[in-house]
This record gives C-alpha cells, sequence and structure tokens, in this order.
C-alpha cells in the first residue's frame, strides 16, 4: 500500500543515491552543482509544496507547466503529487493564444512557465530564486495515491486536445509491469529524452523515483552520443527519428560505438521504422525494445525486443488486451482515470471497462501484437478496405524513402484511390509499382506519389497526419 510518494520512500531507504543530474542554465535557480541525491530532492520537494500552498492553492488545482525538460518541472510534479494538486505539462512551442484557451478550456488554476516561455504571463511562482531555506525538518505527508495527480494532453487523431487524467497507481503498476521486462536498479540511469508533457516522459519520473535509478537531464551542449559516453546512460527511450540521427546521420551520432555503449535497454515508440533504420539497428546490436502503448494505459501496453518483422512485442503485468472485429480494446491497473470535460473526470468505457483504443492489430501465435494501423485511417477503394498503414510500412522499406504517409484521393470511378506522400527521394513511380508488386495487392499501389511538404513545424512526436495531407492537397492545382 502506497502512502507516501515514491520519490520520498526512495529517499528514506537511499537517501544517498544520486536521483537527477543536470546542467544548470543561465536562468537557472540552482548553480550547486550537477547532481542532487534523493535524500535533497526530495527535500526539496516538500519545501516547494509549503510554498505552493502559501500562494493558497488547495487539493484539486490544476497547475499548468509550460516548461522543457528542467529541474523546476521536475520539483512541480511531485510537489503535486504530494499535495493533491492535478500537474498540467504543455509544450512550451505552443502559441499563447492556445495556451489561453486551453487554460479556459480546462480550468487550469494557474500556470508556472519557464522563464525562456514566460513573456510576462506567469501567474504562479515556484519562489525557487530568492525563498530562504524553510527551518526544520519537514515529513512526507500521507497521500491517496488513487486521486488524479496529473493531466497529459493527447490529441490522438482528432487534434483536439484531450486531456487524460492519471492516478500514481497507474503510475506504479505501468513502472511495475515495464521492469518485468527491462530492469530498472539502482545505479542505473535514464536520459530524460523525451518531453513531460508527453506520457512516455512523465513515465521516466515514476520508473526512476520506484526503482531509486538516475533521472539525467539533457544537455543541450552536447550530442546524444555524447551525453551517453559522459554520463553513463544506461536506459534510453527514443523515438525513430531520433535513432536514426543516433545510429545514421547527423551531429548527434558523432563518436557513437554500440560496442563500447553503457546502454543496457533502448526503449523505441512512437511510430514505425523504415529498413535502413532496422538494418542500422541490427548492426549496432544495441539491447532495443519495441514497445505499443498510448496516453490513456499510462504508456506502454505491449514490449519486446526489436524484430525486422515489425511486431510491438507481448503484453506486460497489469494490463489486458482484447481483439473485437481487428480492434485492440484495452483494461487493467495503468488505464487512466478518463478524461476531463466540463470540469468532470468522464471514463468512455463499455460496460465491462474496456478501452477502445482506434487501433487495429492481430495478435500471432505466441502473444505478439502487430499494428495494422488507425480504424479511422482505413478508406474503401472500388468497395475493397485499404489499411494506408500497410501501404506506409512497405514503401519504408524502400531504401530510398524516409517517411510515407498514404491516404484516399478523390477518384470518379473508385471512389478513392491510394496516393503516397514520400520524404526522402522519390523514385521513379513505375520502378516503385515493381518494387511494390510482391509486397502488397495491386489494387493496394498508390496511383499518385507526392514529395513531402516543407512545414514550418511537426513538433508533435507522433506524424501529423492530417496536416500533411491537408498541405499536399492545398498545394495542388485545380482540377488535377
Amino acid at each position: 500500500m502506497v502512502n507516501i510518494s515514491p520519490l520520498h520512500a526512495t529517499a528514506l531507504r537511499r537517501p544517498n543515491a544520486i536521483a537527477l543530474r543536470f546542467n544548470p542554465s543561465p536562468n537557472a535557480y540552482d548553480q550547486e552543482g550537477l547532481a542532487l541525491s534523493y535524500r535533497e530532492l526530495s527535500r526539496r520537494v516538500l519545501q516547494l509544496g509549503q510554498r505552493l500552498k502559501r500562494q493558497g492553492l488547495e487539493p484539486g488545482a490544476r497547475l499548468g507547466c509550460v516548461s522543457g525538460n528542467g529541474l523546476e518541472a521536475i520539483l512541480l510534479y511531485w510537489a503535486c503529487v504530494d499535495n493533491g494538486f492535478l500537474f498540467c505539462p504543455l509544450s512550451p512551442r505552443l502559441p499563447p493564444g492556445q495556451i489561453r484557451a486551453m487554460r479556459r478550456e480546462f480550468a487550469l488554476t494557474a500556470i508556472w512557465y519557464e522563464p525562456a516561455a514566460a513573456r510576462g504571463a506567469a501567474d504562479l511562482s515556484l519562489g525557487l530564486e530568492d525563498e530562504p531555506e524553510a527551518q526544520g525538518k519537514l515529513s512526507p505527508p500521507v497521500i491517496d495515491a488513487g486521486q488524479a495527480v496529473n493531466i497529459i494532453f493527447t490529441s490522438g487523431s482528432s487534434g483536439k486536445p484531450k486531456a487524460a487524467v492519471h492516478s500514481l497507481n497507474n503510475h506504479i503498476a505501468s513502472a511495475a509491469g515495464a521492469r518485468s521486462l527491462i530492469p530498472l536498479a539502482p545505479g542505473d540511469s535514464w536520459l530524460l529524452s523525451l518531453p513531460l508533457f508527453h506520457i512516455g516522459g512523465l513515465a521516466i519520473l515514476n520508473r526512476c523515483a520506484l526503482a531509486g535509478a538516475c533521472i539525467a537531464l539533457p544537455d543541450p551542449r552536447l550530442s546524444l552520443a555524447g551525453q551517453i559516453r559522459r554520463d553513463a546512460i544506461s536506459h534510453l527511450s527514443l523515438v525513430p527519428t531520433q535513432l536514426w540521427r543516433l545510429l545514421l546521420g547527423d551531429a548527434d551520432g558523432v563518436g557513437f560505438d554500440p560496442g563500447q555503449s553503457s546502454l543496457k535497454a533502448l526503449l523505441l515508440g512512437g511510430g514505425p521504422m523504415t529498413q535502413a533504420l532496422l538494418d542500422a539497428l541490427a548492426r549496432s546490436r544495441l539491447p532495443a525494445f519495441c514497445s505499443y502503448g498510448m496516453t490513456e494505459m499510462s504508456s506502454q501496453i505491449t514490449t519486446g525486443q526489436a524484430r525486422a518483422d515489425g511486431n510491438s512485442g507481448s503484453l506486460l503485468p497489469y494490463r489486458q488486451l482484447k481483439l473485437v472485429d481487428g480492434v485492440i480494446w484495452v483494461r487493467g491497473e495503468t488505464l487512466f482515470l478518463g478524461y476531463l470535460q466540463a470540469g468532470k473526470v468522464c471514463k468512455e468505457l463499455d460496460d465491462q471497462g474496456w478501452f477502445c483504443s482506434g487501433d487495429r492489430g492481430l495478435v500471432d501465435g505466441a502473444g505478439r501484437l502487430r499494428l495494422l494501423g488507425r480504424v479511422d485511417n482505413q478508406f474503401i477503394c472500388g468497395g475493397e478496405n485499404i489499411q494506408p498503414e500497410e501501404i506506409e510500412n512497405a514503401l519504408r522499406l524502400h531504401p530510398a524513402i524516409e517517411e510515407a504517409i498514404v491516404f484516399g484521393e478523390a477518384d470518379a470511378e473508385f471512389g478513392l484511390l491510394p496516393s503516397a506522400i514520400i520524404r526522402g527521394e522519390l523514385p521513379d513511380p513505375a520502378e516503385l509499382q515493381g518494387f511494390l508488386q510482391p509486397r502488397i495487392a495491386g489494387f493496394k499501389r498508390p496511383r499518385r506519389y507526392y514529395p513531402w511538404p516543407e512545414l514550418a513545424d511537426q513538433g508533435s512526436l507522433k506524424l501529423a497526419r492530417k496536416r500533411v495531407i491537408a498541405t499536399v492537397l492545398k498545394a495542388k492545382p485545380p482540377g488535377s
């Protein structure tokens, strides 16, 4: 039974273990050093909780945090856990108008901005720069681990933000299940390479606190390879784009030697991988794991060793999964509390507590999940169901193609015909037809190919499918 937060529990068991490695920026309040022990991190969280309560905040307050991955955001998360506040991380890349709209819609009590994103808009002070040290010893408060501790804003396929609410129990079950396959122990170090406003980033905080491991904050002065080497990173979460940069091609990977790496586990998620990336991963011999997860299930659902067949591994403990007409439904101890709607937390579940993922998949005889694509991406061509992701996966096997999006383009005869948007070198269409011939049925092969548009901002970790398609169609000459 949980009665104090995992952070404080670990501070009592292993007070001198390193909890956090960071590199102060010129604006950071703390210039004392590059590491905090669990004892020190616990103390600062307790002090911050006192400061927040002195500002009149009460349990249930929703605290926005417009910030990258920094010490202040981590302190604020754990202070929210302690005091019954809801930690609501927001990307600093969001336009001010969108932040204001989200604040109104979801009734955020106050917002803290990192200095670079403040623009004079902050109305919550953490008091870290000038608050005097608290006198006397502060004790960890007793908490209810079943209560809401955070909101993660997820747009899913709709583009409109939904406010997914989690409890600490959700995060504990998520971390315990993940640890059953990927061990994490005191002395290990997990690089916080995913943002806290995504569930994958928040999951790292909880995993490390429960295991007594260290979180390493990204150092902007170093390449990814340089930080892995300097900080002896043992665990790393990456999306395919980040992995590509590490293994194949730019400054992030300079000097990276997989054979000399300290990495014990590389956790991959956030989208499919190209054949070139799979080949590079196989050559590296890194201990890599692929996963399928979602915000609503507190991060990972299935995980397994990365394989060329593209499966997403097997179901982790504390989760349940079933297929209904080929669509994935999930439930379990990691299932979120619900969506915040009109001031109430609403569960979008069936009468047996199952949540529809909106993803199509199949499970093989060994219990491994293979994703087929989103239900709402499917379209009908001349009476045949087409799942764009199947075609995209085939296109990604071509060595010249970095990324592909397939969509249904209007056609007078067939209703919709498959077309493809290609990032990378655009091969000759006839050559592509020959390449695809042994891989997918003829009616699934794209009839038109478009180059990838130049988008000003592709900030999401997930591919902005609808925006890319809309940009391409808008640029088409009328009647073409």
